[in-house]
């Protein structure tokens, strides 16, 4: 990997049963970057997060973080490299407070006497999601959509990681809501944080991405800047739909 590189993926095969989810897929993505994968429904996208996250275990093919391999390893080794997924549809621990949930995002760190940085990476996630503060002491499940999904949001930020995988956070969110969730995810870069993001909202993504991969039936079938993505007509007309001029407004 050169050194810009933090995650490269070559020639993943992942499996449920006898059933290929994965094929041969290859990508990768540099440091400090955003980049989107999107495609329709059970074209494989969760499935390759949850195969980078340990979450899955691939049959073939190897996954390499920060120039170490980490195909196949537990889900909370991975974590503890510097990996944090957060997952489609939330799922926050609802019977739970806020500050419960973050501190387990951050459980992994209490071993290495890392109290004092979580107090500070606390109070970041209190500076950008002021809302969390407020409600600190409420159960997750009482919390809106949005604020479920702030949550899931900062407890992965709780682990420090340094590459983020995204699972369709807009689902389910008002575009007001969805708005503000990729501001913040757009700040994240600067804050250390490289995203790879699964986005079904193709506009949405491409407002914040630098560059894009795009998935049938568990393969990469294209690749590219996201304005080479937006001169093509099949992802014009597959994804953005009239007035694709408006991804730039």
């Amino acid at each position: 990997m050169n050194s810009e590189g933090i995650l490269q993926i070559r020639n993943l095969d992942t499996f449920y049963g006898q059933a290929q989810a994965l094929k041969n897929i290859s990508l990768h993505v540099n440091r400090g970057e955003i980049v989107t994968l999107i495609g329709a429904n059970g074209a494989g996208k969760t499935t390759l997060l949850n195969s980078i996250a340990g979450v899955l275990k691939p049959r073939s093919g190897e996954i390499v973080f920060e120039d170490d391999e980490i195909t196949g390893l537990a889900s909370e080794k991975i974590v503890s490299r510097g990996v944090s997924l957060v997952p489609e549809g939330r799922q926050v621990f609802a019977p739970m407070t806020v500050m419960d949930n973050l501190l387990l995002g951050a459980y992994l760190r209490f071993g290495r006497g890392g109290r004092e940085k979580i107090d500070r990476d606390l109070e970041t996630i209190w500076d950008v999601f002021p809302i969390l503060k407020e409600r600190q002491n409420s159960y997750a499940g009482t919390l809106s959509g949005g604020e479920q999904q702030m949550l899931a949001l900062s407890r992965a930020l709780m682990s420090s990681p340094r590459l983020l995988l995204l699972d369709e956070p807009s689902m389910g969110l008002a575009p007001l809501m969805v708005k503000e969730i990729f501001r913040i995810i757009t700040e994240l870069p600067r804050r250390g944080t490289t995203i790879l993001l699964v986005e079904q909202n193709a506009r949405a993504a491409f407002r914040i991405a630098g560059r894009g991969y795009v998935m049938e039936t568990g393969r990469i079938v294209l690749q590219g800047s996201i304005e080479d993505l937006l001169n093509n007509q099949e992802i014009k007309r597959a994804y953005l739909g009239k007035g694709y001029r408006e991804v730039w407004e």
